[in-house]
């Protein structure tokens, strides 16, 4: 595989500012605009990041609220912390480590140890988080490599310098289960936490640790349950804990965690590849440089400093949640099958591992958030993943939609894999297996696969509907008794819509491979989104088992045979046949109509339902037409584009991104469900003007031009899958009101139409974009 940024930062660790980065950075730094605190109000367990780097193993940070996978993490408003964890991710947590300052005895201390801090004293960046624990006046400071998290502490004069290890309980979205901590050296302990199974996450999933300090251990005490155990030299079991006192001085206390899913050496030979020296400065000066790498390939100038902030923080989130699980000799543990197996990555000559295995949370909704975003700015990830992905089929004979631990989860429906290793395909990110690709996402959009499965269905394939889907070209809502209490997500036209779409681009990929057979068969499956449009309604409808429409209906009523949206959202989920669509509603004409009026209808509320993830249980929030709070409905205002009516585009995704994703404080940010960057993404594609409503499947792919909001965009193209060094974007007279394109001109010759194709910016040159107050009907 090529030697690129991504293999260059995280396996090397050798990242350094370029020419262009230094010059940006003389003005402003994209790590300095970044805000961590956006939307941390509303934070969910994976949802808030600080002391990690882009995708890191390791995403350090402290808890202020510990119980459930909602509601939990870094919660802004919430006083006290009660712990700092080392794993943040899907259905993960890792382990929780207190320092505290106490002469109470460990009996006391195990139930009572948060401490109150103050947002005053705190500085949160990418790569660091400082903080003050009041109760103990300890000053905390913590930073992060890929795999490693390295606090230093500060204590008071004098004061007692420990650090509580607490193995057990609730930690985010799991239960605790037999937990180990064993002193291996002066200065060291080690161990593992068990995440227990969830209802998402069926097999249980130890986190090992070897946590060094430097300075000497002077003293264990340790707990289990209701049981005190003073001066061990370690502890295992359930619900345990371990209060580490070190010796004492007047220096800083510094602590290095090294993190593996696969065993305690390989934790610790994480830190002797990341992290041999005691210099934090310099870590977290390198973290921010990291941060300031990944940022800076994408700058901007114009707009207010705001708007520059919000962008930032909005790539920032893209980089981040989908976690390395992966160790730096490429080992990792395949959970796929009944027992846990280590196993092996591929490596280079050199012995680094060609790629990184990764946990994600779902891919659906990625066709147009990060399907679209890593492939043409980070392509080194898109092909770090697409073979991450690959793994699990190798391991576990499925593509997944969104593994945890090794493990699959089947969250949520369809098989949502495949629009993005399609996409990687026709962009020219090809250094995978293609074959092997090709023949697991067939396996995936049969009856045997991953379509067949609704969300979280371990051990039954009926939930997915496939049968129906086959034989019948839809699939029912409700499904047959028999079939309908496996699986979550169970919403019958909403999956075959989502199937239709992901049949086209798995069509997409057989036509490129030159399988015609195959081609012709996927591309009449793409169409069955046509069996669930009732045209008395107008609306995309259940149809029962019999075939008969669902009555009474309500197409404003919530998951009514929809994923997390109602069936009037749920309408316009045909990115791949919008002319088809036009026809099915009587004409392009009407459906710009339609869905101009729907637009103004939801711009009534927002175009979200609510402020929150939350809000949505609201059932007057749930019946609006356009949700951009969630995946479902976020492609809405390019459809426009597809119809003929650009200039609707433009001011409708400028509308949407001004009430949506402009905000920047604790309370605001994405009003909905960010999804581990899937938000991120989005906001930032919108905010530069470009959107691939199919998910980018063509054979050259399409991406069509909205509204950009800032004057001059620069994307830094990687020479290891590009021509092109860069590709700029220009606005002239650009502003709140001139949202509307006038005219545009490609590498100064005019360019009469509202897209541009993929090799069109990978060749790279720039685009220039007459903008104005009116709209020009005549340019699309």
């Amino acid at each position: 595989m090529k030697k690129n940024l991504w293999l260059t930062c995280f396996l090397a660790m050798s990242c350094v500012l370029t020419p262009l980065s230094l010059s940006y950075a003389a003005s402003k730094q994209p790590v300095d605009l970044v805000y961590p605190y956006l939307d941390s109000a509303n934070s969910r367990w994976f949802f808030f990041d600080s002391a990690s780097l882009p995708f890191g193993m390791v995403n350090l940070n402290p808890d202020t609220e510990i119980g459930g996978a909602w509601g939990s993490g870094y919660r802004y408003h919430s006083n006290d912390i009660k712990g700092i964890s080392h794993v943040h991710a899907w259905q993960l947590s890792g382990l929780s480590v207190m320092p505290l300052s106490s002469t109470r005895p460990v009996a006391e201390i195990k139930n009572d140890y948060y401490s109150p801090f103050s947002h005053d004293s705190e500085i949160v960046k990418p790569g660091y988080h400082k903080f003050s624990l009041d109760r103990y006046k300890i000053d905390v400071e913590l930073t992060a490599t890929t795999r490693v998290g390295f606090h230093r502490y500060h204590y008071a004069p004098n004061a007692p310098q420990q650090v509580l290890f607490n193995l057990g309980g609730k930690l985010g979205p799991s239960e605790l289960g037999h937990a180990e901590a064993n002193q291996v050296a002066p200065n060291a302990v080690a161990g593992y936490i068990t995440n227990l199974p969830t209802y998402r996450r069926t097999r249980p999933t130890k986190v090992y640790y070897y946590a060094e300090f430097d300075k000497d251990i002077a003293r264990l005490d340790s707990y289990r349950g209701e049981h005190v155990f003073p001066a061990v030299s370690g502890i295992n079991g359930l619900d345990a804990g371990l209060l580490i006192e070190l010796s004492h001085d007047a220096k800083p206390l510094l602590m290095k965690v090294g993190i593996s899913y696969v065993s305690v050496e390989n934790a610790k030979a994480n830190i002797d590849a990341e992290l041999s020296t005691w210099h934090f400065d310099k870590t977290k000066e390198a973290a921010l440089t990291e941060w300031n790498t990944w940022l800076e390939k994408i700058t901007v100038k114009g707009g207010s400093e705001q708007q520059q902030r919000r962008f930032y923080t909005d790539l920032w989130h893209a980089l981040q949640g989908r976690r390395i699980i992966s160790d730096a000799n490429g080992q990792y543990v395949d959970q796929t099958g009944i027992d846990p197996v280590i196993k092996q990555l591929p490596l280079n000559e050199k012995g680094v591992p060609l790629f990184n295995h990764h946990n994600s949370d779902s891919f659906w909704g990625a066709q147009w958030t990060i399907a679209t975003l890593w492939p043409l700015v980070y392509p080194s990830v898109a092909s770090d993943f697409t073979n991450s992905l690959l793994t699990y089929y190798k391991d576990g004979s499925m593509i997944p939609r969104g593994p945890s631990g090794g493990n699959y989860t089947y969250v949520m429906t369809g098989a949502s894999s495949t629009p993005f290793i399609v996409s990687n395909y026709m962009k020219g990110i090809r250094d995978f297996d293609v074959e092997t690709a090709y023949n697991g996402l067939t396996y995936n959009h049969s009856d045997k696969g991953i379509m067949a499965k609704a969300g979280y269905e371990h051990y039954t394939k009926t939930g997915g509907g496939m049968r129906h889907y086959l034989e019948k070209g839809y699939i029912p809502f409700p499904l047959p008794p028999e079939e309908s209490s496996y699986g979550n997500h169970r919403r019958g036209p909403g999956q075959t819509l989502e199937n239709a779409y992901q049949d086209f681009t798995l069509a997409q990929f057989a036509n490129a491979l030159g399988k015609e057979n195959d081609y012709q068969y996927f591309l009449k499956r793409s169409q069955n989104y046509r069996n669930v449009f009732d045209p008395e309604s107008g609306f995309m409808r259940p149809r029962n088992v019999d075939g008969t429409w669902q009555t009474p209906f309500d197409p404003y009523q919530y998951e009514n045979g929809f994923v997390e949206s109602n069936p009037a959202q749920g309408t316009w989920f045909v990115p791949h046949d919008i002319k088809g669509l036009a026809e099915l509603m009587g004409g392009e004409a009407v459906l710009i109509e339609r869905l101009d009026r729907d637009f103004l209808v939801a711009e009534k509320q927002g175009f979200t339902s609510g402020t929150a993830h939350a809000d949505e249980t609201i059932e007057s929030l749930r019946r609006a037409p356009i949700n951009y709070g969630n995946q479902p409905s976020m492609q809405t205002a390019f459809i426009f584009s597809a119809a003929g009516a650009p200039w609707k585009t433009q001011k409708w995704s400028r509308r949407v991104v001004d009430a949506v994703y402009s905000h920047l404080s604790p309370e605001r940010g994405y009003n909905g469900d960010e999804d581990q960057g899937l938000m991120g993404a989005l906001a930032v594609l919108m905010k530069i003007g470009l959107f691939q409503l199919t998910g980018g499947v063509e054979q050259d792919p399409i991406y069509y031009i909205g509204s950009p909001i800032f004057d001059e965009i620069t994307l830094s193209l990687d020479n290891d899958y590009f021509t092109g060094k860069q590709f700029t974007i220009k606005t002239l007279d650009n502003g709140p009101d001139n949202v509307f394109v006038e005219s545009a001109t490609l590498n100064g010759e005019p360019l009469n139409r509202a897209y541009l194709l993929h090799s069109e910016i990978t060749n790279g040159g720039e685009l220039v974009l007459q903008m104005s107050s009116t709209p020009n009907p005549s340019w699309r």
